[in-house]
């Protein structure tokens, strides 16, 4: 049977400037679809943009542009930063695509048709930063509870979806399957809410234009969050390709979220895909949020972190596994430089790229650079092996629990098992002894082949620098999605293998 794998980022908004909560996100996921399509899955991996809105309306008037001139001017920001974090997504759903206006409309009409929406009037106080609607008792000091900015009154017109018919459906799922909102602490925020009662949602707008227009009356635009979270199926090619994507690959296997959004994603989303008899994802996971040097990120601190400029000052791989490494995934983290560079230089220059460099080195002057054959092996060969052979299951378990950081500890436990190595079995001492050549060769070709091993476990997370480590073995960077390549012995004796440069210059502190 094949393996499916779907994935999902957000999609960010398009009137954002890409910071390092996007990039925070979008790296875990890519992470994770990498290391499934090596482990032999079909993967599809979706990011994109949220284009509409009365914020998007609101900027463009202000610039003097359509709404869709100033989506197409900035959706390049994200697409120029997935291209320099080495993001490989599958597809990059945009709301303003012809695709995307079909599925949406397609679920509001069967929604409609089972009668769970209704044409009412809405009253409420509504915050246009945040795009949300706030009664009276959830006001603090008459300021929205989210963000603290004012809110203003709003009597309109309105669509409502019967979101309280389906609040007994919605917690019986939840309890049911306790993997479906992760962390666990998430799961219970969750809980309580629903219990306090579901209101049913106000999902539309009479105030605005800048949307995708109600079926069969185009005074309405659908409200931001039931078109935004419907890219998650008209990516798949819903309702026009029910036996291709969407048939492989619903239901999404993880919803990536922060934290802000989880109760769009785990009360509204499944709430909609209920009343619309579609299957509800299997996860939804909300990461924590990242301060920098201890404070919060704003635009008046001047602190917020643009992660253009670090990967041109430290390079693309080292923010990839820093953001991966520092961090329990799913809790608060904190960014400073000086963590930064501890880990380049710690585990990345003298961990790895040590290893990778005296390992290539002392192939290149013992057998002239070529692999030679394994010959018996001693006890100390078996443990090195056989730790590599129980850290598969391991990381695959850490992968999918989306604990990054662990998964990086475990395969990090493989460098210093291999560096260890080096120093037990000494080769600088055996090459002075020419009765010890078979064993000399058994020794380096352990050592290369745990090499490859590790460049596969770290390909995912550090892209280029796995593929160039696997380059070095003589190997196929391109033809590493294949989950038998993590057996032991996938090595060829009589491979040439250079001498590696290094990784990961240190960084002197400045």
């Amino acid at each position: 049977m094949d393996k499916h794998f779907y994935i999902t980022t957000p999609i960010y908004y398009v009137n954002d400037v890409p910071h390092i909560g996007h990039a925070y996100t979008t790296i875990a996921c890519d992470v994770l679809s990498r290391y499934k399509r090596e482990r032999g899955y079909k993967v599809f991996f979706l990011t994109g943009t949220d284009e509409h809105g009365q914020k998007v309306e609101k900027a463009a008037q202000a610039n003097g542009e359509t709404p869709l001139e100033l989506a197409d001017r900035v959706v390049k920001r994200f697409q120029s930063l997935w291209d320099k974090l080495d993001i490989d997504h599958t597809d990059f759903i945009r709301t303003t695509q012809e695709r995307h206006k079909k599925a949406v409309e397609e679920i509001f009409r069967r929604i409609e048709t089972k009668g769970d929406i209704y044409l009412g009037e809405y009253v409420d106080w509504y915050c246009t930063p945040c795009e949300t609607f706030w009664t009276e008792t959830q006001l603090l000091d008459g300021n929205c509870p989210d963000c603290g900015r004012k809110t203003d009154k709003l009597k309109e017109e309105s669509y409502f979806f019967r979101m309280s018919k389906y609040q007994d459906a919605l917690l019986r799922h939840i309890e049911e399957n306790p993997e479906f909102i992760q962390p666990r602490s998430r799961r219970n925020e969750i809980l309580s809410f629903i219990k306090e009662g579901l209101r049913d949602l106000s999902i539309s707008r009479t105030t605005f234009n800048w949307g995708i227009p109600v079926p069969g009356n185009d005074k309405h635009v659908i409200y931001v969050w039931f078109d935004a979270l419907t890219n998650y199926i008209s990516a798949l090619g819903f309702p026009d390709d029910p036996d291709g994507n969407f048939k492989d690959f619903w239901p999404c296997t993880a919803h990536v979220i922060g934290k802000d959004i989880l109760r769009f994603h785990t009360v509204y989303w499944p709430t909609f895909l209920l009343a619309a008899g579609l299957p509800l994802p299997e996860k939804v996971f909300a990461h924590g949020w990242w301060t920098v040097e201890g404070q919060k990120m704003s635009k008046s601190l001047r602190n917020v972190v643009e992660p253009n400029m670090l990967v041109d000052k430290y390079g693309v791989d080292a923010i990839r596994y820093f953001l991966m490494r520092e961090v329990p995934f799913g809790l608060d983290g904190d960014f400073s430089h000086s963590a930064l560079v501890h880990r380049i230089n710690s585990d990345l220059a003298n961990d790895l790229g040590n290893l990778v460099s005296r390992s290539t080195a002392m192939l290149n002057k013992y057998f002239a650079g070529v692999l030679p054959e394994s010959g018996p092996v001693d006890e100390i060969d078996q443990t090195l092996s056989q730790k590599f052979a129980d850290t598969i299951p391991v990381v695959d378990k850490q992968m999918d629990d989306l604990a990054f950081n662990k998964a990086l500890q475990s395969i990090w436990e493989l460098v210093s098992a291999a560096n260890k190595y080096i120093d037990d079995t000494a080769p600088w001492a055996l090459a002075k002894d020419d009765t010890q050549k078979e064993r000399l060769g058994t020794v380096m070709y352990n050592l290369l082949e745990a090499v490859r091993l590790i460049a596969l476990f770290t390909t995912p997370f550090m892209p280029t620098t796995g593929q160039n480590i696997i380059s070095i073995l003589g190997g196929d960077p391109d033809a590493i999605r294949d989950d038998a390549l993590f057996e032991w012995g996938g090595l060829q004796a009589g491979t040439k293998i250079d001498k590696a440069l290094p990784l990961f210059p240190r960084i002197e502190a400045d």
